[in-house]
């Protein structure tokens, strides 16, 4: 029936949000992954040797019907994420800094996180080695007033009215609370140029508390690495990537990805996510500016192949770059070995 699909849905976004409540507020996830390095590793600040502003856009779960089998009160939005980031090397620094903005929307549940990157950066024959430090700063809110316990259920029907907020001292007398939560981050960021990069992050090393919301931010560690393969008089790039996360060291999820791209100017690939999706990217790079767009097809319980299931996830990206040439200093006074004769 189509109420218990709706059931089943509505009651699994409800314990995505309760998880987020319970223990940890997990990190935004990215297809494009291999562009958007400065979300999972503060040591990418200023790697690029310009400066360069990036935006993410992410509707994850597209169509998945969130509405209550009762119908009276709506289960919220499906995950959707927007990033704005910003990086830069700074000489005088030995390095490079960087701003990150990342807004999340999960259910009744919204944040937004700041980040403060920096990078210090040494070079080795080939490339460069960088270690980096973040400090974090997010602002969560959460509506408790719609929580719904699972126990108001009857049947594959909801009672909006009774909800029996005593069986949840939780929910019990609440409405929508916020509260801002400090944490830190380190990493340490490897690249040769035109060539390869290796990273390896970990996030919220302080384990920020949230007694307000009560959650308490998981300790995320990331391993990310990428090569770059030139081929026929160089005109085709084979670029294959891979990102391993995991949360507390409790669940681990892979992502493993490959890009063809022809002359530095479009590219095209697939992207693998472990138990959750199949994707599909493309892109082109035009002036200083790259555009790229992907979109997965979900593998797991909630695809497409029942209704009321997701119609797959889209994530646009838009990166700037620029680098600033100083303007060579012009004498204004000659001196000519002449006059001195």
């Amino acid at each position: 029936m189509k109420i218990g699909i709706l059931k089943k849905v509505s009651v699994f976004v409800l314990i995505m949000i309760s998880t987020c409540i319970g223990f940890a507020q997990q990190q935004a996830q990215f297809t494009q992954y291999m562009f958007n390095r400065l979300s999972y590793n503060p040591g990418y600040a200023g790697s690029s040797g310009a400066i360069c502003f990036s935006g993410l856009y992410r509707n994850q779960w597209m169509g998945l019907t969130l509405a209550s089998p009762g119908g009276d009160i709506s289960a919220g939005s499906t995950p959707q994420n927007i990033l704005f980031s910003f990086d830069m090397p700074v000489n005088f620094l030995h390095g490079g800094i960087g701003l990150s903005v990342l807004t999340n929307k999960l259910g009744y549940y919204s944040a937004i996180n700041i980040g403060a990157d920096y990078a210090y950066r040494f070079f080795t024959p080939r490339g460069s080695f960088a270690i980096g430090i973040e400090a974090n700063l997010s602002n969560g809110n959460l509506d408790y007033a719609n929580l719904v316990p699972y126990k108001s259920f009857t049947g594959d029907v909801l009672n909006p009215i009774d909800r029996n907020l005593d069986d949840d001292p939780v929910l019990k007398s609440r409405s929508t609370e916020s509260d801002m939560v400090f944490d830190a981050s380190a990493g340490l960021y490897y690249t040769e140029p035109g060539r390869l990069y290796l990273g390896l992050s970990a996030k919220n090393l302080l384990g920020g508390e949230s007694k307000v919301l009560n959650y308490k931010n998981a300790r995320s560690f990331y391993l990310f690495a990428g090569y770059d393969y030139t081929f026929y008089d160089q005109s085709y790039h084979l670029i294959p990537s891979m990102l391993v996360k995991t949360a507390d060291l409790a669940t681990i999820q892979l992502d493993v990805s490959c890009l063809l791209q022809y002359q530095n100017t479009v590219w095209m690939g697939l992207s693998y996510r472990i138990q959750d999706a199949v994707s599909i990217l493309g892109g082109v790079n035009w002036k200083n500016m790259k555009i790229g767009l992907a979109y997965d097809m979900t593998t797991s319980k909630l695809g497409t192949y029942k209704s009321a299931r997701s119609k797959g996830s889209l994530e646009l990206f838009l990166k700037y770059c620029f680098k600033i040439t100083p303007k060579k200093h012009i004498p204004q006074i000659y001196m000519n070995s002449i006059y001195f004769m």
